[in-house]
């Protein structure tokens, strides 16, 4: 159902005494975008939230857009930077977009964090990225740069690469200024060092230590072993993934998106072109699109075994993990059968997929359903049913429907607690919704319940590829339209128009016409979804990746206090994020 401008706009009338839209942008995925002054944006946000009939009760995303250098802006407002900020709502199914034009004299705007927890990050990424102020919030500071580093990476001013700077020397003093940034200092935080008569320890978790699946700290407050508090502290895995698809061509930057959740494979790839076609206006084949689902579903089940050898080895059961990593090297066999690569193939592409499967495809595929389900019987008895893995999980990290969604939670950890939610459903994509396959649901919301519905979703994922075997569709694999493949070979031979076209399409890429657009997929994390803005070029002007473990990693504080160490370490682990896919 979409949303009723008319009726919106005579609530807030009422509510902030004029009409705060002050324009309506349409957008080539048809997403409700509007634009309001930032005097109105806290009341627009409220009502949106709080007021409105089936509201749009999660903050989904929220990021900025440096419009100084861009060409086709049609007739948004005048504006040098943009707050972009993306509102979902469960009951209509729908998104809405609210865009507030900023001056580069005046990068300030009200912090939103009253209306949505979430919000507190995304603020801090903003204010990192482009320099943006936001009032009243509570602790803005940079949050994926060290707090020495000098300008805002993603302005369209800040160099891309470091070649475009003065070789680096760490001096003495910088060396002693960047450890000096990095003690902490719990005042800065709002923490105090002790409780009546007992001091406050605090303890660095990570960023070198295995429960942290990678490059994070935590600094943990603990008054015994309990845990008070938990500051995460993020951005040593940042490496500009959106910067650099401000650079690359639409089609060279398919294999860094492999990247952002390394263990997601062409899902990746998947939650890119999406949004991409819809902005090209390229309509992918039917075979392209099972191909894609197969593929996707098969990093699915390999992403889930990684979690879960991970997760009984951050228990304790040092056994599970050789076993599913063994499982995963059979998905890997198939994986470089069919697209020569493992686990960053980066094979899916503009219309389709890099070529056709190969003679023999659907025995591997077949071959490989046929043996899991069993393994999947072994590793649910081995694992989920141990009474030690029960004891440490069944009750432990449990949030709400209601706090995940405040906190911005999708994939595995909202459905955990009973909320039934998922993209392939709710919003099909790719022609998902001519499978059958269910959508387990938790009951408890705790670790435990987020383990069993991945294992679960093993399960649904065995059911689409052999429905993927059984009905694989003749045709192409690839689409005809001109910005998705060059002019044949034989067809450049016969005129020089078609051969400098097939030049230009090959050496620069395709040209995207102008518009912006944002498709949500069902990852392997959660909800992932690239909104990405043409400037009528051979490269995106803007590349916004939004990522399921970044809110994720959020939470982790509010699920966490009152636990001990060790239930840290289960909380972390059923969390199931990566880095690459917080910090990007």
């Amino acid at each position: 159902m979409t949303v009723k401008l008319d009726d919106m706009i005579v609530e807030l009338k009422a509510k902030t005494g004029s009409n705060p839209i002050i324009h309506e942008e349409v957008t080539r995925e048809g997403m409700t975008t509007l634009w309001i002054e930032r005097k109105d944006l806290k009341a627009v946000m409220s009502y949106l939230k709080r007021e409105m009939e089936r509201p749009f009760v999660m903050l989904f995303d929220l990021t900025c857009i440096d419009e100084r250098v861009r060409k086709h802006k049609d007739d948004q407002p005048s504006s040098d930077f943009t707050v972009v900020y993306t509102l979902t709502s469960f009951d209509r199914n729908e998104d809405i977009r609210i865009k507030v034009p900023l001056k580069d004299n005046d990068l300030k705007i009200p912090s939103i964090t009253s209306v949505w927890e979430a919000a507190n990050w995304y603020e801090r990424e903003v204010y990192d990225m482009f320099g943006v102020h936001f009032d009243g919030h509570p602790n803005l500071t940079r949050i994926l740069m060290p707090r020495s580093w000098e300008g805002y990476p993603l302005r369209k001013e800040h160099y891309a690469r470091a070649t475009e700077k003065e070789p680096f020397v760490l001096t003495e003093q910088i060396r002693r200024m960047e450890e000096d940034d990095l003690k902490f200092k719990p005042e800065e935080y709002g923490f105090s060092r002790k409780s009546g008569d007992s001091e406050f320890m605090f303890l660095n978790l990570g960023p070198q230590h295995p429960g942290t699946h990678g490059l994070l700290r935590l600094i943990v407050q603990l008054h015994g072993e309990d845990v008070v508090d938990i500051v995460p502290d993020i951005g040593f895995h940042h490496r500009g993934a959106e910067k650099m698809g401000e650079r690359q061509t639409w089609h060279t930057y398919i294999p860094y998106t492999d990247r952002i959740d390394y263990l997601g494979g062409v899902m990746n790839n998947l939650a890119y072109l999406l949004s991409l076609e819809q902005i090209a206006g390229i309509k992918v084949p039917e075979r392209a699109q099972v191909i894609r689902i197969m593929m996707s579903e098969l990093f699915r089940i390999a992403s889930h075994l990684v979690w879960l050898g991970t997760f009984a080895q951050d228990l304790g059961q040092l056994s599970p993990v050789f076993y599913t990593f063994n499982d995963r090297e059979r998905i890997f066999d198939i994986v470089s059968a069919i697209t020569g690569a493992r686990m960053h193939p980066a094979w899916f592409r503009m219309g389709g997929v890099a070529h056709d499967l190969p003679k023999g495809w659907n025995q591997m595929v077949q071959d490989f359903v046929n043996y899991f389900p069993k393994r999947l019987r072994e590793f649910e008895k081995m694992i989920l049913k141990n009474s030690i893995i029960k004891a440490r999980t069944l009750g432990i990290g449990a949030f709400t429907t209601k706090e995940a969604i405040e906190w911005g939670v999708t994939g595995a950890g909202l459905r955990a607690t009973g909320y039934n939610w998922d993209y392939r459903k709710k919003r099909p994509y790719s022609g998902i919704d001519q499978f059958e396959f269910d959508i387990p649901l938790g009951k408890n919301g705790d670790a435990y319940d987020r383990s069993l519905i991945r294992l679960e979703e093993m399960r649904q994922s065995l059911r689409i590829i052999q429905q993927c075997i059984d009905n694989m569709p003749a045709g192409s694999y690839k689409s005809e339209h001109p910005l998705a493949i060059p002019p044949r070979k034989e067809q450049t031979m016969q005129d020089i128009e078609t051969l400098i076209t097939h030049f230009v399409g090959v050496t620069w890429g395709p040209v995207i016409p102008a518009g912006e657009a944002m498709i949500p997929i069902e990852a392997t994390k959660g909800s992932n979804a690239y909104y990405l803005i043409s400037d009528g070029s051979t490269a995106s002007y803007r590349t916004r990746i939004r990522t399921p473990s970044f809110p994720h990693m959020q939470m982790l504080p509010l699920i966490s206090k009152g636990y001990t160490i060790p239930d840290l370490l289960a909380i972390l682990g059923a969390m199931d994020f990566v880095l690459a896919d917080i910090d990007r």
